[in-house]
């Protein structure tokens, strides 16, 4: 009890020396906690985002694979006729396959089937369907009817759903389809047909096998028939544009027709190798990096080679990147702040010894030991520490939000001045947002997905403008053991210096 009495005593009777220690002291707890406040923030936004979100990778057809292709299957069959480019299917099964992967933190399915409907009357019915090879509708305030075929006026879509995130969409009443074989429609459509929570609608379709037929020639098509019995479990409110960006305006393109299902009950009448039912996929690596391994992957698993594999790398770095530097600098500026920190206070604690020779030896003469007499000088610097800690601890958090700030826009502004024009995508054998189609080939996209005039998307991520800075549990800990570590040190130095000092020795200088 002496001992820790006399250290308090002690700090307050060298309040000068104290208080120089005290204020390199402080400096070094402040900024260490405005460095790690902002490291520990980084790393887990970084972590949080790679969690949430990854790096969105798209299947993208090789144009001049592709033509290669052609040439050679016109030079092959020696016709000097026009051969049509295809772009090969990707079926549903290689989408579920390609998603049982190691390498992915996500995969978003969505598909779609066009169907009619004797339970139902669509909204804007009058105006004719669409969908199909030949249509009816409006455009530019004029009805027009093309010659007849397969015309549909419902679409049944699966997928993100994410106009009931913006809210543009609203749940009336009852669920989101959950289990198959169940649906919800828009209010506008269930009053028109007087539906309501828990009844049934029956919708049909086709699908097609086989080229569609050229002008002049016969079909030889194959067409199947197929029906889906959904349960209505929800209502929702509508406020979406009725027609988006069609041009054309019928029962087909309109929005209020959406029927809206889970992506088990649309492809359950999927037939590989049909046209009819529209697939997507849309795929998230955990890190951009595992681009190549993902690829190859997928070329093990079957995707067709005119394919390339690619991940928007760019957008990727345009919000991990800048978070990443931010918290490299901050894990430097820790360490070099704690190196020169320790430094200058082991340098004080050294002079203080050889300052207070006598003290020590009037103490040592009584017969007090080494390691008693350091403990005591100790002590005296863990006070000296945890006012400071206390301290350091306010200023820092308040300075933390600020310089946090200030640095991440320096590292945006670094960011966007190194991004090159047109090399946002990185290809590879592998990553990247896979997004294709059945019906007539994939539907490609870099960005957020869009499914028929974009009734379905995949919501594109903001990047970063400031850090929300706090000092966590984490932080706090780490903050005590760095002030710990700085006393210990000068302590250490402090028994080191002792132990070369002989009581009568002290003494006798003294005289």
């Amino acid at each position: 009890m002496y001992i820790v009495q006399n250290a308090w005593r002690n700090v307050f009777r060298n309040r000068g020396r104290n208080i120089l220690l005290g204020c390199i002291t402080l400096v070094v707890i402040a900024a260490t906690v405005v460095a790690l406040i902002i490291s520990n923030t980084s790393a887990g936004i970084i972590e949080d985002y790679r969690a949430r979100f990854g790096s969105e990778v798209s299947l993208q057809p090789d144009m001049n694979k592709l033509r290669e292709q052609m040439e050679a299957q016109v030079a092959q069959e020696g016709t000097g006729g026009p051969m049509r480019m295809r772009i090969p299917q990707i079926p549903a099964d290689q989408y579920l396959a390609f998603g049982d992967s190691e390498y992915l933190q996500q995969v978003v399915y969505s598909a779609q089937a066009m169907v009619n409907s004797d339970d139902l009357t669509a909204i804007d019915a009058e105006k004719g369907g669409g969908g199909g090879v030949t249509m009816g509708g409006v455009r530019s305030g004029e009805v027009f009817e093309q010659a007849q075929g397969t015309t549909y006026m419902f679409k049944l879509l699966c997928g993100a759903f994410d106009e009931f995130s913006d809210g543009t969409r609203e749940l009336a009443e009852g669920t989101m389809p959950e289990n198959a074989n169940e649906c919800i429609i828009s209010s506008d459509l269930a009053e028109a047909n007087g539906i309501s929570v828990g009844d049934s609608v029956t919708l049909t379709s086709e699908l097609t096998s086989g080229d569609p037929p050229l002008p002049g020639q016969e079909s030889t098509q194959e067409v199947t028939d197929i029906t889906y019995t959904l349960k209505v479990v929800g209502i929702y409110d509508d406020a979406t544009d009725e027609y988006g960006e069609y041009m054309i305006e019928n029962a087909f393109s309109n929005r209020r027709n959406e029927i809206l299902t889970s992506f088990a009950t649309i492809v359950s009448a999927y037939i590989e190798g049909w046209d009819g039912i529209s697939i997507n996929a849309t795929y998230y690596l955990k890190d951009p990096e595992m681009l190549e391994a993902f690829a190859n992957e997928l070329y093990a698993k079957g995707l067709d080679p005119m394919f390339n594999v690619a991940t928007d790398f760019a957008s990727y770095n345009s919000i991990v990147r800048p978070v990443e530097n931010l918290k490299n600098i901050a894990f430097v500026f820790v360490i070099v702040v704690l190196v020169i920190g320790a430094a200058i206070i082991a340098l004080l604690a050294s002079l203080a010894v050889r300052e207070r020779k006598y003290e020590i030896g009037v103490l040592r003469a009584m017969g007090m030991k080494k390691a008693t007499v350091g403990l005591g000088l100790w002590l005296e610097l863990i006070i000296v520490t945890v006012i400071c800690l206390v301290i350091g601890l306010g200023v820092g958090t308040l300075a933390a939000k600020p310089i946090s700030d200030f640095m991440l826009e320096s590292q945006l502004a670094a960011t966007e001045s190194a991004a090159m024009p047109g090399a946002s995508m990185i290809t590879s054998s592998g990553p990247a947002s896979a997004t294709g189609g059945i019906a007539g080939g994939p539907t490609l996209s870099a960005g957020p997905v869009s499914i028929m005039g974009g009734s379905l998307r995949s919501g594109g991520i903001e990047p970063l403008t400031s850090l929300n800075a706090s000092l966590g549990w984490d932080t706090f800990l780490e903050i005590i053991l760095v002030a710990l570590l700085l006393s210990t040190i000068a302590g250490l130095i402090s028994t080191l210096q002792i132990t070369k000092y002989e009581p009568i020795k002290i003494l006798m200088e003294r005289n």
